[in-house]
């Protein structure tokens, strides 16, 4: 499809899995699948604004998400409604499953956020992650969540994000 065709954009809709039941699910447009990685763009789907002290997500941000089938992460480029790039937002997941239209994505707790500008680079939810006892019920998962955030940091810190998203 080229960008002044008349067709309809491919639709999916994401599904955040955490701790085995849906956390949330939305429409997103499809971008892009080169069958390891999937590209959407999808409207703010949280209710209200949820201000992180860092950053604000309310409504009018655009999401572009971008999922690997074959990495433990997802990132998300946010940006306000008149299109200033606020950062990126990642998830540490499972691998990303697209069956049919729907983009299922397990959340394993832990975040990174990097600001537009590079200079804040920060780790999240670490508290939740141990609190959710992955390190023993699947020990793998877990290590290959640890060392998904720290490619993520090295990446955010290094400015590999750019390369990365490309």
């Amino acid at each position: 499809m080229s960008a002044n065709s008349a067709e309809t954009a491919a639709r999916v809709e994401v599904v955040l899995v955490k701790g085995g039941r849906t956390k949330i699910r939305y429409p997103a447009e499809l971008l892009a699948d080169d069958g390891v990685r999937v590209s959407v763009r999808a409207p703010w789907a949280g209710g209200g604004v949820r201000d992180f002290g860092f950053v604000r997500f309310e409504a009018g941000d655009v999401f572009t998400e971008h999922y690997w089938r074959d990495r433990w992460y997802s990132v998300k480029e946010v940006r306000a409604g008149d299109g200033t790039l606020k950062g990126w937002y990642c998830d540490i997941t499972r691998p990303a499953v697209l069956s049919g239209t729907e983009l299922v994505v397990e959340d394993l707790d832990l975040d990174l956020w990097r600001s537009a500008d590079g200079t804040d680079v920060r780790r999240l939810d670490e508290d939740e992650f141990a609190e959710s006892g992955l390190a023993q019920t699947d020990p793998e998962a877990a290590s290959a969540a640890v060392a998904a955030l720290d490619e993520l940091e090295a990446l955010a810190r290094g400015g590999g994000f750019e390369k990365l998203l490309a």
